[in-house]
């Protein structure tokens, strides 16, 4: 019923929490007191009747009542503030934790949550979570509380009913827990087919191109329809789990107050000795009710506290998940190296096996294979996303775990196929990468790409691109990315494959302006033309996550190996196919 795990992350908000209860229970004393106030003026009545005592008496039952009243309002009013001011706390907390570990994950992802299932959890499963905390936890420890409270007021009237009515409280948690093993069950099913059909629309809507282009649509919204009707089906098992468990705990609420307030009514009849007075019987009997609407109302609670528990797991795991180790060494050079590097996703096979490779500063070095030797994964360990299973990763000497990120990343700079440009104006784009960013630079950067004509020619620096860079061509928008990169002026400059949609003509122009970056800072290429390649000072040959070859273009060349092999091939076919065009 209190999972250890989800009540870890609250952290500091515990306080409100515990704050919390004590109001409920300074409510419940109001409530007593209400109670006891009426059960009081009924007394009086009785005695009014029998000749005794005077009206005046009423005053101080009706002074008590108003009192406690006002502080049973008081109470309620401040439960609920408090109520909120920790789910607000707690949502708030939770999504800069879950902000601050995405971007110490950095591209990584944990338990194969992709970006839709992300957003939701970030999103509404937190929402689903405020409820957990805000209302089912400060309920839950209440609900412990309160009997005994009641019992210890009760035991010192009747015993016999205060012991009765303690013995049938914990029916209703049991009822809860033999739900709640089922109902944890439902609910994670809940949480995965809701997560599956999320990430299953986001998927329809981005390739919703393809899909008209392969006439696969029909069979998407197909595939849609049925990931539907299995949520649908699931969250009718919610709804009816909730009702049944409703239905039984009512009936252990009314069998057990029926209990007690039977044993109030024999004892009021003198069956187990002396009569109980008739205002202190109606106490007992109006008692017997709040015996067990704290662990009703729990109950009410746990159906809705249960969702958010499921999506609460999936935060918690993605909070837990492992990270790139950082250090707080500050980065004193900008020599890259990979150290006798082996690497493997899962542990099993490894994708990179013993490599080394050097990447002196002041030159241009390279790395080429086919597609799956293991180039992206030397781009992720140089970015230190990910960290080698063994050997080391150095920059000026220094292992990379020993460097603060901060040091380190204000030093390289990632270009790559897919680099991302923001819903913002042109300028702003290249003021995210350097604040104080002029005019000037903006535009001689934008020439070094080819890119300055058509800025000019379609608004200018003000030009908004839009989300995606959906109103620019791929090659426009790598050209883009690029050009911010240069403004930004780092020592080390990573190239993943930064021309693969940029036209022959732009291409050359870039490489050109590489080759005199190269002369001053650290430049890695990482590209599938070979051409691209040719001036670089190293080029490293790759085949199934091993170095084959190294060494200049002409060195490789004459060795006569797969370096020589996939070039010679790759010019034929270019040039094949300009004898085609022509």
């Amino acid at each position: 019923m209190l999972d250890k795990e989800l009540f870890t992350l609250l952290g500091a908000n515990k306080k409100f929490v515990w704050l919390t209860v004590v109001v409920m229970i300074v409510g419940l004393f109001a409530n007593l007191a209400v109670t006891a106030s009426i059960c009081w003026a009924v007394d009086i009545t009785i005695r009014l009747t029998q000749g005794e005592g005077e009206a005046i008496a009423f005053v101080y039952p009706a002074i008590v009542a108003v009192a406690a009243i006002a502080l049973r309002y008081a109470a309620t009013r401040v439960t609920g503030d408090l109520r909120d001011l920790l789910g607000r706390k707690v949502k708030k907390d939770l999504r800069a934790r879950m902000y601050d570990k995405i971007l110490r994950l950095g591209a990584r992802s944990a338990d194969g949550m992709n970006m839709a299932g992300l957003t939701q959890i970030s999103m509404e499963g937190i929402e689903q979570l405020d409820t957990y905390y805000s209302s089912y936890l400060p309920q839950f420890f209440y609900s412990m509380i309160a009997p005994f409270i009641l019992f210890l007021i009760c035991v010192w009237l009747d015993w016999r009913v205060a012991l009765v009515l303690l013995c049938c409280v914990p029916l209703i948690p049991l009822s809860i827990i033999a739900v709640s093993r089922y109902a944890k069950r439902v609910f994670a099913k809940y949480w995965g087919k809701y997560t599956t059909m999320g990430d299953g629309f986001l998927d329809s809507v981005q390739g919703l191109n393809e899909l008209k282009i392969y006439k696969a649509d029909g069979a998407r919204h197909k595939k849609m329809n049925e990931n539907s009707e299995e949520f649908r089906k699931i969250t009718m098992k919610v709804l009816v789990m909730q009702l049944m468990s409703t239905m039984i705990m009512d009936f252990v609420a009314y069998c057990g107050a029926g209990a007690g307030i039977a044993v109030v009514i024999a004892n009021l009849a003198g069956t187990f000795g002396t009569a109980l007075l008739p205002a202190v019987a109606l106490f007992l009997v109006l008692v017997a009710v709040e015996f067990f609407l704290p662990l009703r109302a729990l109950g009410s609670a746990f159906h809705v506290a249960m969702n958010g528990a499921s999506a609460g797991k999936k935060i918690s795991g993605f909070l837990k998940a492992e990270e790139p180790v950082w250090g707080e060494g500050a980065c004193r050079g900008t020599d890259l190296a990979l150290e006798d590097v082996s690497f493997s996703y899962d542990g099993k096979r490894d994708v990179l096996r013993h490599a080394s490779l050097s990447f002196p500063a002041g030159k241009m070095s390279a790395i080429v294979g086919a597609s799956g030797c293991g180039k992206s994964t030397i781009v992720g360990l140089l970015i230190g996303a990910l960290r080698p299973k063994t050997g080391r990763v150095t920059a000026g000497g220094d292992p990379l775990e020993a460097l603060s990120r901060e040091s380190y990343y204000s030093r390289v700079a990632v270009v790559s196929y897919n680099s991302y440009l923001f819903n913002d104006s042109v300028r702003a784009n290249f003021e995210l990468a350097k604040h104080d960013a002029t005019d000037e630079e903006i535009w001689a950067a934008l020439e070094k790409v080819n890119l300055a004509d058509f800025v000019r020619e379609n608004g200018g620096l003000d030009k908004v691109v839009t989300e995606d860079a959906s109103n620019i061509s791929g090659g426009q928008k790598q050209r883009m990315a690029l050009a911010v990169n240069l403004v930004a002026d780092k020592d080390i400059y990573i190239f993943d494959e930064a021309t693969s949609n940029i036209d022959i003509d732009s291409e050359a122009v870039i490489m050109r302006n590489v080759r005199e970056m190269s002369r001053r800072k650290n430049v890695i290429i990482i590209s599938h033309r070979l051409e691209n390649v040719v001036p670089a000072d190293t080029i490293y040959y790759m085949e199934d996550g091993e170095i084959k070859e190294r060494g200049t273009h002409a060195e490789l060349m004459a060795m006569q190996g797969g370096y020589a092999h996939l070039y010679s091939t790759q010019k034929a076919l270019e040039e094949g196919y300009k004898e085609v065009l022509a």
